[in-house]
């Protein structure tokens, strides 16, 4: 679990993320100190899942957007919120639950929810935490087409791993892709470089 030396929240959250409609469920279980933004949780879960942050993004906690405001993107009637200004902990309560978009056109939707809120104890540094606990199944490689298609790329995977059409995915998205494969020290140590080196916060 990664962490950095400067004052930080005394509360850690556990989080469970899932990405919808995905058979069987891709998913990951999150560690991340309470008064972390939606911004740090946003590299966070990129990095958990495996995604590469090249498009947007948005968060849904009850009625309220948060995000990276966009002028192309953005409802006049209902703006988004900065998610480099709001904490964790005067969002999220033990039992919350909200999803989290990535590309709009793809529309990778990520339901996430409280599963613990406890107490930080002796095993961290003061500083951020942040890191997965566990995990399953590979993400998605970028712009697969959203989750039918990706649901169909990994029947075809399953049922004809070396047919011509599976062939052309795996060359597409890299010949050692393995759906079924979630690297969990290699997502730790991408979230480390990233506080370690101040680029989340």
């Amino acid at each position: 679990m990664a962490t950095t030396r400067k004052n930080s929240s005394s509360t850690l959250f556990t989080l469970n993320v899932e990405l919808v409609d995905t058979t069987p469920l891709i998913w990951r279980q999150i560690v991340i100190n309470g008064d972390a933004s939606f911004a740090m949780l946003h590299h966070v879960i990129q990095a958990a899942m495996g995604w590469q942050d090249v498009h947007l993004h948005e968060f849904r906690v009850g009625n309220m957007r948060i995000g990276v405001p966009d002028a192309e993107y953005d409802e006049p009637d209902q703006p988004v919120a900065v998610e480099k200004r709001i904490r964790l902990d005067r969002r999220l309560a033990m039992g919350s639950s909200f999803t989290y978009l990535y590309d709009f056109g793809d529309s990778w939707e990520h339901r996430i929810s409280v599963e613990q809120v406890r107490a930080r104890d002796d095993r961290y540094n003061d500083g951020p935490v942040a890191g997965v606990e566990a995990g399953e199944r590979a993400c998605p490689p970028e712009d697969a087409g959203g989750v039918g298609r990706y649901q169909e790329f990994v029947e075809s995977f399953e049922s004809d791993p070396y047919g011509e059409e599976t062939e052309q995915m795996r060359t597409w998205a890299g010949l050692d892709f393995d759906p079924a494969r979630f690297d969990r020290p290699a997502a730790n140590a991408a979230i480390s470089r990233m506080l370690s080196n101040g680029w989340i916060k």
